[in-house]
Order: C-alpha cells, then structure tokens, then sequence
C-alpha cells in the first residue's frame, strides 16, 4: 500500500467517526432535549398543584378566595390584598407554562389545561376585578393570550365556581 491509499483511508475513517460523533451528539440533544420538557412540565405541575393544596389545607385562605371571587365588590383591604396575591401566584403559573410553551419546552396542551381554569371563572366578578387591575404586571404577549381566553364562551365547570344567589334559592 503506499502512502496515498493509507491517507484514503484515513480520511475515510476519519469521515466515519465525525458521522457517528454526529449521530452521537444527536442522540444526546434528543434525550437532554426530553429531560427539558420533563423537567417543565414537572416545575409547572408542581407551582399549579402546591396553589391548589394552599386553596384546599388553608380554610382561611380558601374562604376569602372564594368570597373574593364571587363578590361583586371589593373585600375588606386586608382580605383583598390577600385575594389579589393568591391570585397573582396563579396566574403566574400559568404565565410561565405559557412562556415554556412558546420556547417550546412544554407541550401546548398542558398550557391549555392550565389556562382552562381563566375561562371556567372568567364571568365571576373577583376575576374581573383581577385582571383589570394586574394586567399590567404580566408579559405583554400572556396578558395578550388571557384577553383572548376571557373572551371565549364560557365552559360548564363545577356548581363551586356559580355566583350564589343573593336571595339563597340556589
């Protein structure tokens, strides 16, 4: 063999390796690119579940949510400050599955699981209330997607989320 056919061959293997270093590093991007989405989907879960244990272990909590929501006026400042900083929790939540959704780390339906929760409250008066008044505090383009969500029709939801009757006939 002479020199110039060891160097074929060379470069020959050489052309292999990078080829298989390739499909290598692909394989790689593809499972750390599945560990991403996991990872966010997992962060997102858990930010949406650790609101929702607050709303269910802590009566107190619950109780001014739910008369927040339902009331077509203001709670007292104490109870309205608490009521609007729950609510920013949530909605920030949501924010940031929205946010992981257009980078592309999580998937689109789990968005709209999430955000099916605006539309099943959007006519109650503390959501109003809500998001005429954080609007601003949130991503240009989220805010944009919420405006959108609260013009949907409504969803049936759970009787919970019915404003009660004032003259308690149900």
């Amino acid at each position: 063999m002479k020199l110039k056919d060891l160097a074929l061959l060379a470069e020959l293997a050489s052309a292999v390796a990078v080829v298989i270093s390739l499909v290598y590093v692909g394989v790689q991007v593809n499972d750390n690119t599945s560990a991403i989405r996991s990872a966010a989907a997992s962060d997102a879960t858990t930010t949406m579940q650790a609101w929702y244990l607050q709303m269910g272990d802590n009566r107190q909590a619950s109780d001014v949510w739910y008369r927040a929501m339902t009331s077509p006026s203001p709670l007292s400042n104490e109870d309205e400050f608490q009521f609007m900083m729950s609510m920013h929790v949530a909605i920030l939540g949501m924010q940031n599955s929205f946010l992981l959704v257009k980078e592309g780390t999580l998937d689109p339906e789990f968005r709209e699981g999430v955000t099916a929760a605006i539309v099943a409250v959007k006519a109650l008066p503390g959501m109003q209330r809500f998001w005429t008044q954080r609007r601003g505090f949130f991503h240009v383009e989220f805010a944009s997607f919420v405006d959108a969500l609260l013009a949907r029709d409504s969803i049936e939801t759970l009787d919970i989320y019915r404003i009660p009757d004032p003259g308690g006939t149900g």
